[in-house]
């Protein structure tokens, strides 16, 4: 069996086995607090004003990493194009769109509604690249599509108070795009583009798109009178989850094998879950928990597909 460990490597690796799978497990409670973290942002801040901070704050940090580390941009214009998308949707629509949904839907229907994130991904990469599937590969995108129906649509006695089908259905367009996104950054990975350039030149591109309109939004509304909690969840929205998470994120898998980390993404809905119930108050019906099983194990069967 080959090794997912590059050479020079494995030294390395067995002085500190435990510490990727211990950054990784770090990174996905910050990962599955997104839904947390945002609706403690908009409970104080305009929801589209903190989708735009997100992205702008954390140009702000990926745009100086990027020319410190002298990535270049793509030298093609396809490659452009593909960054480009990638950017739209990952660090536009996906930011703007998920914050507005979480405005109108529980912070726990905002974790299980982007579990279905991966299965997105490789439902449209399957899609473009017109691959041959396998049984076990529909029945998961399937079952975590049937699950997710499920959750956005079933809202039956003892549900979580605050989720709509409006604010679950938002949330659920954000995950497209941004699964979108995704593949078009893997296309460009395909091409010999670096995955860490992409995301940080993605996130300065989309901050600087956007810049114009947090101008607008602040000379016609002001800085929002909000709490240290509020300014602290876009702080970490902006700079853990979208620029230090993705380095994190590779370092995990450059230096544990992407065999081992991977399945790791898995904990990502758990603990948003828990944060939403521990922190805010918040549990799911019976039928919600239920579906939710669902979604994670027919997630599981695509990925474990996929990989073969």
């Amino acid at each position: 069996m080959q090794s997912d460990s590059q050479p020079g490597q494995p030294r390395r690796l067995a002085e500190h086995p435990g510490l990727p799978v211990a950054v990784a497990l770090a990174l996905m409670v910050i990962w599955g607090g997104t839904p947390m973290f945002s609706k403690i942002a908009i409970g104080q801040i305009d929801p589209l004003l903190v989708g735009i901070l997100r992205t702008v704050i954390a140009g702000c940090l990926a745009l100086p990493l990027a020319v410190a580390l002298r990535h270049p941009l793509p030298s093609d214009k396809l490659g452009r194009q593909l960054l480009a998308f990638s950017a739209f949707a990952a660090f536009i629509a996906f930011p703007l769109l998920f914050t507005v949904g979480q405005q109108f839907t529980s912070a726990m229907h905002g974790a299980l509604v982007l579990a279905t994130l991966p299965v997105f991904t490789s439902l449209f990469g399957t899609l473009l690249e017109r691959r041959r599937v396998s049984k076990t590969w529909i029945a998961g995108c399937v079952i975590a599509l049937a699950g997710e129906a499920v959750v956005i649509v079933w809202r039956s006695a003892g549900a979580t108070q605050g989720s709509s089908l409006k604010g679950d259905l938002i949330v659920l367009v954000s995950s497209a795009l941004c699964a979108l996104g995704y593949v078009a950054g893997a296309r460009l990975s395909q091409r010999g583009y670096a995955s860490l350039p992409t995301t940080l030149w993605g996130v300065a591109g989309a901050a600087v798109v956007l810049l114009p309109m947090l101008a607008w939004r602040l000379v016609r509304t002001g800085v929002p009178h909000a709490g240290a909690a509020a300014w602290g969840s876009v702080l970490v929205l902006a700079l853990l989850t979208s620029v230090l998470g993705y380095i994190a994120w590779y370092w995990a898998l450059g230096n544990g094998g992407i065999s081992r980390i991977a399945p790791v993404q898995f904990t990502q809905p758990l603990f948003g879950v828990a944060l939403a119930a521990v922190v805010l108050g918040e549990r799911p019906a019976p039928v919600t928990a239920v579906a939710a099983v669902a979604v994670l194990f027919g997630a599981w069967m695509v990925l474990r597909a996929g990989s073969r």
